[in-house]
């Protein structure tokens, strides 16, 4: 059983609102969950006490921005990002978190310096084509599987595409859900759930919930500059944490 110390349930909560947060369409707060909790508990057990509480809020989310959405982003990442859920689940005892944290976050720093030294599709938006997500779809599903981590794939297909912020926000509020509601029966079949303490899954959800609220009214009040810039260093900043939290590993 999870020992609930004072400081790991205060970790916990601010973790769960981090979560609400990316749910209600802050990108990549939520990703920060699972390293912060993992400073008091195994990473393991931080990405298994959060699933739920990623699920509750996705419900949150689903409501809110039911209206707000692209269908053809939609219908191309969430066929290939179950995909990368099942490879996830079927491969899990030989994949390489350190791996592919260390590819995502190369990958996501380079996009990031390309789009800022004048990249083609900073200028003008570029067509989400079929190829390319299929593949960061397949990515989004599978880092999301090992550490909740796939944001920064699904940022790379999407933002060039120029969405508009609200739609932006929804399709990932969206596509996520579903990741996530897709990755229960695995984690359960792995027995990732069978050391939690339920009532403290519980206890987070009101701040997984707040959180989504908040975070879909500052959404709607961020102007767009603002917001996409928001995502672009938000994008950055995780990716380089993922680059130095698994070269770490790679060291020791």
């Amino acid at each position: 059983m999870l020992e609930t110390t004072p400081l790991v349930v205060a970790i916990a909560v601010v973790s769960a609102f981090f979560v609400g947060l990316s749910k209600g369409g802050l990108p990549s707060i939520g990703t920060l969950a699972v390293p912060l909790l993992a400073l008091v508990i195994s990473p393991v057990a931080a990405a298994a006490l959060l699933l739920p509480i990623y699920v509750t809020s996705d419900m949150v989310g689903l409501y809110l921005y039911r209206r707000s959405y692209s269908g053809r982003n939609l219908a191309i990442l969430i066929p290939s990002s179950l995909v990368g859920v099942s490879i996830g689940w079927a491969f899990s005892a030989h994949l390489s978190s350190v791996f592919i944290g260390m590819l995502v976050g190369v990958v996501g720093v380079l996009f990031c310096l390309n789009m800022w030294m004048g990249a083609r599709y900073r200028r003008s938006p570029r067509q989400g084509h079929v190829p390319g997500g299929l593949f960061w779809g397949v990515l989004t599903g599978l880092t999301s599987f090992v550490s909740h981590s796939g944001g920064p794939p699904y940022q790379m297909y999407v933002l060039p595409q120029h969405l508009e912020k609200m739609k932006f926000a929804g399709t990932s509020t969206i596509l996520f859900a579903i990741i996530n509601a897709a990755k229960i029966v695995p984690y359960w079949e792995l027995q990732q759930f069978a050391n939690l303490d339920v009532r403290l899954m519980l206890g987070l959800a009101p701040a997984a919930i707040l959180g989504t609220a908040i975070g879909k009214r500052l959404t709607e009040i961020l102007p767009d500059g603002l917001f996409f810039r928001v995502v672009q260093v938000s994008l950055l900043l995780l990716s380089l944490k993922l680059i130095a939290d698994y070269g770490m590993t790679l060291v020791a």
